[in-house]
């Protein structure tokens, strides 16, 4: 088989690169470790910079979007009793789109489906080769069949534990890492939103986030130990954690029932560097991962598919290979500015286990001039909405 770009990874922002080329004319086959439901079933975050919401609409995939996600022109951050609102329209003129990464993939799978687009499931074994070379192919296998693609270039979208970082030599790339010493534990309930906006609560017993799916679908989180257990929380026992955590007016009218579904995610900032080596490009978690506060997981993706996507389409529209040369430089500039966004918000929020009494009065006046200082509020909003690409 052979094609333009081989995609490593089916999540959104392999399929997002697949249908951004297809319409440009350019082939792609996308190559999915695992199944399309088991994909489909990763709960994730669902805030959507502009940028992102501008790659949809210009992938055709927005039109759902659009009808059923909710523009926010703003946030909440509470400390204490005490709560402030970020206003994104007034700081920068721009939004953000609450929409789950759920529905994002579901719209980029009917988009690629409908356009006739080759995706090949439950691939294993596979192995990137050749990528220093003029002629890079893709060997893997599909249920005992060992099949090849030759292509011209690969994208590697396939996460972190995926063979696209690891095909690059220890001794070319370098990798940053922060693990933070705690937890979110998240619920997924069918219940109305406690807010209209989210909520990012900074409280002695730790973070809390009230975020929503949509008008009757809710999404919260606590800061919890690395050592728990979503087992070890009764879904009375969360409900109860998170009124402590957030301002008693909220917590008042917070609307509680059965959890949907319940999980822990480990937090931690990760970078590797280059993102690019011969012809293989990383994209996504492959490259980098950023702690949840402020949603910039799928948001830093989906920026790096701008950068390889205008790459590719100058190298086969124009003839010019300077954005396939540069792509690394010039998507690890955005990337490491929305690490150390994602970085200084979860410092501010969190509660460390080895913060002092005045770390924690540094904190609460970071709060309050945060609260009181409108080019505070300008910086916050400008990073929250999305950095321009």
């Amino acid at each position: 088989m052979k094609t333009q770009v081989a995609i490593i990874g089916g999540g959104p922002s392999g399929l997002l690169l697949s249908q951004l080329l297809h319409v440009r004319g350019i082939s792609s086959v996308v190559l999915e470790r695992k199944t399309k439901d088991y994909v489909l079933g990763r709960i994730r975050a669902g805030v959507l910079e502009r940028g992102l919401v501008g790659l949809m609409e210009e992938a055709g995939c927005a039109d759902r979007m659009h009808a059923e996600g909710f523009t926010h022109d703003g946030t909440l951050v509470s400390y204490g009793d005490e709560i402030f609102r970020i206003d994104f329209s007034a700081h920068t003129d721009a939004t953000v789109m609450v929409y789950g990464q759920t529905e994002v993939t579901r719209d980029l799978y009917a988009a690629r489906e409908a356009a006739g687009g080759h995706i090949e499931y439950e691939v294993e074994n596979v192995v990137i080769q050749d990528a220093k070379s003029d002629a890079p192919f893709v060997t893997y296998n599909v249920h005992g069949e060992a099949r090849r693609i030759d292509c011209d270039f690969i994208a590697g979208c396939d996460g972190f534990h995926g063979v696209s970082r690891r095909t690059i030599p220890e001794d070319v790339r370098k990798e940053y890492e922060k693990v933070y010493p705690f937890g979110w534990l998240g619920v997924l309930s069918e219940t109305p939103p406690v807010n209209d906006e989210l909520i990012y609560a900074n409280s002695p017993r730790g973070f809390a986030l009230c975020s929503m799916r949509n008008s009757n679908l809710s999404r919260y989180y606590i800061q919890c130990s690395t050592s728990d257990n979503p087992d070890d929380w009764t879904d009375d026992a969360f409900w109860d954690e998170l009124k402590k955590r957030i301002p008693k007016d909220q917590a008042d009218k917070l609307v509680t029932g059965p959890s949907i579904e319940k999980s822990i995610a480990p937090l931690r900032s990760f970078v590797t560097e280059p993102m690019q080596w011969g012809r293989l490009f990383l994209c996504g978690d492959a490259a980098h991962i950023v702690p949840p506060t402020g949603a910039k997981g799928l948001n830093t993706a989906a920026s790096d598919v701008h950068y390889l996507y205008n790459a590719l389409r100058d190298y086969y529209e124009k003839g010019a290979d300077e954005g396939v040369r540069n792509y690394s430089a010039k998507a690890l500039a955005r990337v490491w500015k929305a690490e150390r966004f994602s970085w200084w918000f979860s410092s501010l929020m969190h509660r460390y286990p080895d913060q002092t009494e005045f770390d924690l009065k540094m904190q609460i006046a970071e709060l309050e001039f945060l609260r009181s200082n409108t080019a505070a509020q300008k910086a916050m909003a400008e990073n929250y909405v999305g950095l321009p690409y």
